[in-house]
């Protein structure tokens, strides 16, 4: 703390405006807590004048007043200003016979202040940041109980802050943990390696689907996709090589497809698509996109020559008559169908098979 003789320091009272903006009090409405305190100090006090406020930059505001009219003063004509440089009471009986208040504009004009009592409002690192007062338009004293209650009363304007101060932090903190929660469930919903949608997230999303469908919303096309002899690749460009395939796929995958359609990886070397809202017709066009963009964009560029990969499909539509593990079997059947007929082609349900 500074001493009591002068005004603080640049830093320290730097420091103190950081205390007073870390309560999120300044500028707030006005509040019933706060209201009946200062209440009680005009009423203990026999004070007709009763003030909770702060000392800010450049102003004294006022959280609560009871008889003064207003909600801020200029700093230069505060008497508290002065009552925050000491810790404890801050009294003065008489302001005309107090050489640094007799000519302040509120003791020589309206409304004609005469006396003050101030008890120090500290922030529990130790910064004073303004005053519980009570003021008079004559000359007075305090009693020692009067005196004690208004210290009292300024020490619950502060636990009030507190307490106030305590339910912003924990708001935070859930929020916080609501976010964490999210992003980790979204995690937990994810390939590690392709960031496309696990087995089981694909499957949730999938069973939502076909209750929208069979409440009502347009059909939807379900596709099964398996990468072409990826054990041959595995076995000879090695596993991590392998990865990268399965990651370069992934990006043409979501490249061929939109940003609505869900995307998930079923296992090894199958992923699953489930285009919401489209016909055979449209999901056909997205697949020869991800045919095209596979015959032209190589998968592993370190391979000499570069290696491209070709996929087979089984495409199948869901309805609101479509079954769950029925639909999985038949898109599943639809695919087996495609590699039977020589690979790097696609089974659509009622079709034959076309290569691309």
């Amino acid at each position: 703390m500074p001493n009591n003789t002068g005004p603080f320091s640049a830093e320290y009272e730097q420091q103190r405006l950081q205390a007073l903006a870390s309560y999120q009090i300044l500028d707030t409405p006005e509040e019933m807590a706060f209201d009946d305190i200062a209440e009680v100090a005009s009423i203990i006090c026999d004070a007709p004048i009763a003030v909770i406020n702060f000392i800010d930059s450049d102003r004294q505001w006022f959280k609560s007043e009871k008889g003064l009219g207003v909600r801020e003063t200029p700093l230069d004509i505060s008497i508290c200003k002065h009552a925050i440089l000491q810790p404890g009471l801050f009294i003065v009986p008489d302001t005309e016979q107090d050489s640094r208040f007799a000519n302040n504009p509120l003791v020589t004009g309206e409304p004609h202040l005469r006396f003050y009592a101030g008890a120090l409002l500290e922030s529990s690192d130790g910064y004073p940041l303004g005053t519980l007062c009570v003021l008079d338009y004559q000359p007075r004293e305090l009693t020692e109980r009067q005196r004690f209650a208004l210290q009292a009363l300024a020490n619950q304007v502060m636990a009030h802050m507190e307490l106030m101060q305590a339910h912003r932090e924990q708001a935070k903190l859930i929020r916080e943990l609501k976010i964490t929660r999210n992003r980790l469930a979204e995690h937990a919903a994810e390939d590690p390696l392709t960031g496309l949608l696990n087995r089981r997230a694909f499957e949730q999303r999938l069973h939502q689907e076909l209750a929208l469908i069979q409440s009502g919303t347009p059909p939807a096309t379900l596709i099964m996709i398996d990468l072409d002899h990826f054990k041959k690749v595995n076995d000879t460009h090695g596993h991590q090589a392998g990865d990268e395939i399965l990651v370069s796929f992934t990006e043409l995958f979501r490249k061929a497809f939109r940003q609505s359609d869900v995307l998930g990886r079923w296992g090894g070397e199958e992923f699953l698509g489930m285009l919401p809202m489209t016909s055979m017709e449209k999901a056909q066009c997205a697949i020869r996109r991800l045919h095209q963009l596979l015959a032209t964009t190589p998968m592993l560029e370190t391979a000499s020559p570069p290696l491209h990969i070709t996929v087979s499909i089984g495409v199948c539509s869901l309805t609101a008559y479509s079954d769950f593990d029925e639909c999985l079997q038949r898109v599943d059947d639809l695919l087996y169908q495609a590699k039977e007929a020589g690979r790097n082609r696609t089974v659509c349900e009622s079709q034959e098979p076309t290569s691309p």
